[in-house]
């Protein structure tokens, strides 16, 4: 029997698509980053989604208020584990260094857990730090996001990776977009022309 794909609202832009989406997002100011992260939270917890978030910029107090608005305990929602927030340099950066088989492996986990818990659905949005660049296994950042894109074909989980256009340079954040077949164009996610496909990125690259 086939079935339809579970289609999901990311939150800050009105348009739906099906899960497991791979967005990369290049934001300049800091209000651009907030406004994203609350509006794909809430909208994943009011759609019954397990929801994950990784940043080191984040007040939980004013989460907790935004959630709040919408009828959601952030407390409550990380208790019954739909909900968890931590900081990502605890996620990405663990042991001191970045290590891309540890975050495939996390990713598949959190969305065989979800499915094995029942959720219709699951999601992640994560801010990539610039520090990346400078810690042991940085260099494999594109070997990891091309390997995300590939990992959910089979493990659909809604992914929205964060940059700050501010601490990258130019050329790294094209090449990041390039790994990412979908982006954030004032407002709109929209498909990545210069998207380059898992087998051949990671065909070539190795």
């Amino acid at each position: 029997m086939s079935h339809e794909p579970h289609t999901i609202s990311l939150g800050f832009t009105k348009q739906i698509f099906p899960a497991g989406m791979h967005v990369c997002q290049i934001f300049n100011h800091d209000e651009e980053r907030l406004k994203s992260l609350l509006e794909f939270l809430r909208s994943g917890l009011v759609a019954g989604e397990r929801v994950a978030c990784f940043t080191d910029n984040l007040d939980r107090a004013h989460l907790a208020r935004h959630l709040a608005k919408h009828s959601l305990s952030s407390d409550g929602l990380q208790e019954s584990g739909a909900f968890s927030c931590t900081a990502a340099s605890d996620v990405y950066f663990q042991g001191g260094l970045f290590d891309p088989d540890r975050m495939i492996g996390l990713l598949r986990q959190f969305q065989e857990d979800s499915v094995t818990n029942g959720f219709p659905a699951c999601r992640v949005i994560g801010e990539m730090s610039a520090e990346v660049q400078h810690i042991p296994g940085g260099s494999r950042l594109l070997e990891y996001e091309s390997r995300v894109s590939l990992l959910l074909k089979e493990h659909p989980v809604t992914a929205v990776c964060q940059y700050d256009a501010n601490t990258f340079d130019g050329a790294t954040l094209m090449k990041i977009l390039k790994v990412h077949p979908m982006m954030v164009i004032r407002g709109a996610v929209v498909r990545n022309p210069c998207y380059i496909q898992p087998d051949e990125f990671l065909t070539r690259n190795h």
